[in-house]
């Protein structure tokens, strides 16, 4: 089970939400709309993905790797080093 199937529902609102603002950046470009409207946008759509990561990833903290660490181990080491590079990929972007 993933960590974060009790918020799944929610996860998918936010995602469609997301999607909706990626289409509203096209229609914008389409519309020859003002560049520093598009780039508020784009701010706006890029801090909802990093919202969005932020939640799944402490989901994953507190489910798969709180778990794989109860147990100790190899497994355990392994999800911790999944959960830093997951963490360096986010900071890196």
């Amino acid at each position: 089970m993933a960590g974060y199937t009790g918020t799944k529902q929610d996860h998918l609102r936010r995602l469609r939400r997301i999607e909706g603002q990626a289409r509203g950046l096209q229609r914008m470009v389409e519309d020859d709309k003002y560049c520093i409207d598009i780039l508020t946008q784009v701010s706006a759509a890029t801090s909802a993905l990093q919202s969005f990561a932020i939640s799944l990833l402490e989901e994953h903290l507190a489910h798969c790797v709180a778990e794989a660490t109860l147990k100790g181990g190899p497994e355990a080491e392994a999800k911790v080093k999944e959960a830093t590079d997951a963490i360096a990929r986010l900071v890196r972007s």
